[in-house]
């Protein structure tokens, strides 16, 4: 059973929150030509390696501000959430290359692909994502980051450390403008890299911030990808920090990522630990759903948490479906039957709750039915002939409301094999069985692919 949370669309309010914060800081600012930022860097750069001029602050200062000039200058004076008329007049004479219509996490864009970046237009012509494809120099803000450092540590009279705070600060947010980018854009390995770039950069004294944003989204991005190794070191320096995303999702992803990476003790453990501090914690709870399911181990406490599951959240469905998996599962008919029942009272139109009686109940006339044909004695054959039938029969209710309230194309032609089946068994008993087994026949080979 999946509980995963819609971090996506959280990490895109993050998106737009910082793309506005952003435009707002550089919105008064001159940003130069390619041009003019080469020659600015060189002649910082040659400030740098003068050495009457390298002990100055201020000579480190300008270094930094020139890559970070640098690191602008592909985007021009464009600022994301700008309507395209606004974009027009800043860009001038700069035109696309090309430009096609994308999709990205379902919702439409126009994508405009220039000399040096890619623009991205949503469908009420507001710029979303700027994608800078060809950058002044390699990173230049690490290279803007390293020449911060450099100022720190000549600055013995620490005059400027306000505006190297702001630098770095500055760095780190535009790390995470970027890693946000490439999230949204599918690049998920530019988009780790790029939030622990963010991360580390926080942490630069003497800004000395730890950015647990940065650090919770660059592990959700490489567990999503499953790299789990990278996603540890993530979520763990998370909770060495105090910080558990909401209602301990840090637990549930750690959790996940040891047992994954073999660790059951430490996977368990962490699970068990988050559940402590975060008892409403549904993440938490399927997580330790799940391991006490596929161990085997504890049934008792499988079932616990089950029903703490339910106590938390009584209208969850799935919760009920899940209980009458696990009771099939462990043998235990009576008790899944009640579960899967149980599905319709909360959610009459829940298919799978329908589906998985159903399935229950006809596996079980299979059972009765082989042991039927191994039986000796004439009495115990016939009475396990009759149970087999009844249940059989008794499968059909279940699997009739199943096909009528699902959606899903897949479980509605399940159904109909089943019940084609069922019906085909009991066909030269009554006509309706008959007319069942036409009905249901036809609609396979209707929507048979």
């Amino acid at each position: 059973m999946n509980n995963n949370l819609n971090t996506k669309n959280i990490m895109k309010r993050i998106l737009i929150a910082l793309a506005v914060l952003l435009a707002v800081q550089v919105a008064d600012a001159q940003v130069k030509s390619v041009e003019a930022v080469k020659k600015a860097v060189q002649a910082a750069e040659d400030a740098a390696n003068n050495p009457k001029k390298n002990t100055k602050v201020a000579t480190w200062l300008k270094l930094a501000t020139t890559y970070m000039d640098a690191y602008e200058a592909p985007a021009g004076n464009v600022l994301v959430n700008s309507p395209r008329v606004q974009i027009q007049m800043m860009m001038g004479n700069e035109k696309p290359v090309s430009s096609e219509s994308v999709v990205i996490d379902g919702l439409n864009f126009k994508k405009e692909v220039y000399a040096n970046k890619n623009l991205y237009f949503d469908e009420g012509d507001v710029l979303r994502i700027i994608e800078v494809t060809k950058p002044v120099f390699d990173d230049p803000l690490a290279k803007a980051l390293e020449a911060y450092v450099k100022a720190y540590d000549v600055d013995a009279k620490k005059s400027k450390e306000k505006d190297i705070k702001e630098g770095i600060q500055a760095i780190s947010q535009k790390y995470f403008m970027d890693g946000m980018n490439q999230y949204s854009l599918g690049d998920f390995n530019k988009a780790g890299d790029l939030l622990g770039k963010a991360a580390a950069a926080s942490e630069t004294a003497p800004y000395s911030v730890v950015d647990t944003t940065s650090l919770y989204n660059a592990g959700y991005i490489y567990w999503a990808a499953k790299d789990f190794e990278t996603a540890k070191n993530y979520f763990e320096k998370c909770l060495a920090n105090g910080y558990y995303y909401e209602n301990g999702e840090v637990y549930a992803k750690l959790g996940d990522v040891y047992l994954n990476l073999g660790d059951k003790a430490k996977g368990v453990e962490t699970l068990e630990a988050g559940f402590v501090k975060f008892p409403q914690s549904q993440s938490i709870l399927i997580g330790l759903i799940n391991y006490y399911l596929e161990s085997g181990e504890n049934t008792d406490r499988l079932f616990e948490l089950i029903a703490e599951a339910k106590r938390n959240e009584p209208e969850n469905v799935s919760l009920y479906y899940v209980e009458g998996n696990i009771h099939k599962q462990l043998g235990n008919f009576e008790k899944a039957v009640a579960a899967y029942k149980e599905c319709a009272v909360v959610n009459p139109n829940y298919d799978f709750g329908y589906h998985g009686l159903g399935a229950l109940l006809y596996d079980r006339a299979v059972e009765l039915s082989e042991k039927a044909s191994q039986e000796l004695d004439d009495t115990k054959y016939a009475a396990l002939v009759k149970e087999y039938e009844q249940v059989l029969l008794d499968a059909i209710e279940p699997f009739e409301k199943a096909f009528e309230v699902t959606s899903n194309p897949d479980v509605k032609m399940n159904c109909a094999e089943y019940l084609k089946n069922i019906y085909y068994r009991f066909s030269s008993v009554e006509d309706k069985y008959m007319q069942g087994y036409n009905k249901f026949n036809d609609y396979v080979k209707a929507n048979a692919q």
